[in-house]
């Protein structure tokens, strides 16, 4: 599996046009919303979005800028999940949840110190992400992914309740986004 495996899925997943008039997103193709496309040039109908523009979209903004790509050179489950949990929720949720994660992880820094949460992969999170790895092996993984995921349930089930209109995406949020890819 690699990058392109993962885009495929979240596009398969994300579905085609819609405007749902409870979505703050506004008219969105394939999961990119009208204002995420136009910062990035697409000045065209989102029904008519090209899937290769999504794609550029999704693997610029959502893998190589935030550099998810070096945590899969030491876990591959963490950096899909990373991806995915930021397409949905945005790169610095998603490095807020994996810095967040560590740090309940580390054994009161008896692994490694605690990392600064400031929602930015850099190299002490990269660092810690290895000593967590060689601490724990893979086996690690299954248990950084359910505290990652736990975090991200949490916020699911927090704007729903701080904001109605979102419970009518609640069910399809954690039946479609916890546990992916």
């Amino acid at each position: 599996m690699d990058i392109s495996d993962l885009i495929d899925e979240v596009i398969a997943r994300e579905g085609g046009y819609s405007d749902h008039p409870a979505d703050r997103g506004g008219p969105t193709n394939m999961g990119i919303t009208q204002a995420v496309a136009r910062a990035n040039g697409y000045a065209g109908n989102m029904k008519a979005l090209p899937r290769a523009v999504a794609e550029n979209i999704y693997r610029r903004l959502y893998w190589d800028q935030p550099g998810y790509g070096f945590v899969a050179e030491t876990s591959w489950p963490i950096a899909a999940e990373l991806f995915d949990t930021a397409v949905n929720m945005g790169v610095a949720t998603s490095t807020g949840f994996l810095q967040r994660a560590l740090n309940a992880l580390n054994r009161d820094q008896k692994d490694y110190p605690d990392l600064r949460v400031d929602r930015i992969l850099g190299a002490r999170t990269l660092s810690a992400i290895r000593a967590f790895r060689v601490l724990r092996g893979s086996a690690g993984d299954k248990v950084l992914l359910k505290a990652i995921e736990a975090l991200q349930g949490e916020r699911y089930i927090a704007l729903a309740e701080s904001r109605p209109a979102n419970e009518a995406f609640l069910y399809g949020w954690l039946a479609n986004r916890i546990g992916q890819p």
